[in-house]
């Protein structure tokens, strides 16, 4: 009975999402529901040969255990500039001793692979099946399957010389593709955060969040046509740009490496500030659901009872009080209900959800490995379910490291990176909950 439910609402929740996006189109005529049907499918055919068919399952594990591993070469190095501080057994997990450092290093992995041209080889293997299947442009496909390796910037630069002629609707396409997905570098850090020190564990999300970021790219094309649909004729030519990162092999690792450090540093900076202001947030609203009394006097002429104690009964302890986190829960929770997440844990998952979009992914991932290391959320499918939801850079901030980023490669598309941007963010998170939806039907 528990699986018709879960297939069910699995269901009912990709209508639903899907809907929304077809409410939200600027030329719902034009949309191409065969598009439609064929992402849909390509999501469940990925998703079903990872998780159903032995041979992927071995290759996509085989390739989360290599992820795993580049953990461990990292702490090779931490522990060369940090000695013991590097010991989680003595020390803990120390966030920018143990984790902001993968970051850098799967950066100078990652462009040591792209000056090799390796790199290149696996996104046109991907881009030719989605560009085959989905019959859209060669360099959409192409950045879209760049994008499951390489950030929501760095993913465009293997199609640089396309980006000055192309339509709206490939510009969005584009930029739902970055935010549909997450960057390798921060995905490695993902798996310290969810797998702890569990090698079995580390395994086990590296394969689902491999997984989420490969059937998110043609979810991110499909909605992203579906938003804006494509009426004029396009190329489906597949070419990679031939633009090397670095002068030489040496010189590849080294960009590689300070663009790593850019984002460690970035990512670090904003944890700090955002964890400072949702706790600054999170004590005033808890003041506000204290009791209070108004007494002059002497003689008390008003008592507030406050909203705290009344908040921790009502959600069985998973709050303790008025906060940030309870308002997205509560805002949210209909959309953790819609992706398949019990009834006992939708405003936790809610806050999560909420969280991810209001400020970013880290934040929310960060929370996600708090709650499963306390033993706050134990539910395994309830984290299987948030890990694939959550599994994306569709975020306020991230419209502007769009315009930024994508613009300094085409500058006469900025005017049309800024329109669209609350477009690819919405279809972004459309992307990750049609994959989160579909992860839940099969789980």
């Amino acid at each position: 009975m528990d699986f018709i439910l879960h297939l069910g609402r699995g269901f009912f929740g990709i209508a639903v999402f899907l809907a929304i996006a077809v409410a939200l189109s600027e030329n719902r005529r034009a949309i191409s529901w065969r598009l439609i049907a064929t992402g849909v499918a390509l999501q469940f055919t990925f998703a079903a040969l990872v998780l159903y068919f032995a041979p992927a399952r071995i290759v996509i594990e085989w390739i989360g255990s290599r992820f795993v591993d580049l953990l461990g070469f990292t702490n090779a190095g931490v522990e060369m500039l940090f000695g013991s501080l590097a010991d989680k057994s003595k020390h803990g997990v120390l966030f920018a001793i143990q984790v902001l450092p993968s970051i850098i290093f799967f950066s100078a992995f990652s462009s040591l692979l792209y000056y090799l041209g390796i790199l290149q080889k696996i996104v046109f293997v991907f881009a030719w099946v989605m560009s085959k299947t989905m019959r859209l442009s060669g360099a959409e496909t192409l950045s879209a399957s760049a994008n499951i390796f390489l950030g929501q910037t760095e993913a465009p630069f293997l199609i640089k010389p396309y980006l000055p002629t192309m339509t709206r609707s490939e510009m969005l396409t584009i930029m739902t593709g970055g935010m549909a997905t997450i960057a390798g570098a921060v995905m490695i850090a993902y798996i310290a955060f969810l797998g702890g020190d569990d090698p079995q564990q580390q395994v086990l999300f590296a394969t689902h969040l491999i997984t989420a970021s490969v059937i998110n790219a043609p979810a991110g094309l499909m909605l992203s046509k579906i938003l804006l649909p494509q009426t004029e004729p396009v190329s489906t030519d597949l070419n990679v740009s031939k633009e090397r990162i670095g002068s030489n092999l040496v010189d590849a690792v080294c960009v590689g490496t300070t663009d790593g450090l850019k984002l460690a540093v970035n990512v670090g900076a904003m944890l700090i500030a955002f964890t400072a202001l949702i706790a600054m947030l999170n004590a005033l609203l808890g003041w506000f659901g204290s009791p209070h009394d108004l007494v002059i006097g002497g003689a008390t002429l008003v008592h507030y009872p406050g909203l705290n104690a009344w908040i921790r009964e009502v959600t069985d302890g998973a709050f303790q009080s008025f906060s940030l986190e309870l308002l997205f829960g509560l805002v949210y929770a209909p959309i953790a209900w819609l992706l398949g997440i019990d009834l006992g844990h939708l405003l936790q998952s809610g806050a999560l959800l909420g969280t991810r979009t209001v400020l970013n992914e880290f934040i929310s991932f960060s929370q996600l490995a708090g709650l499963k290391s306390s033993g706050a959320l134990t539910d395994a499918r309830t984290i299987i379910i948030l890990t694939y939801a959550m599994c994306g850079f569709a975020n306020i901030v991230s419209i502007g490291i769009q315009i930024g980023g994508i613009g300094a490669l085409a500058p006469n598309q900025r005017s049309n990176l800024a329109q669209l941007g609350v477009k690819a963010m919405i279809g972004g998170t459309l992307a990750c909950y049609l994959s989160a939806c579909v992860a839940g039907i099969l789980t």
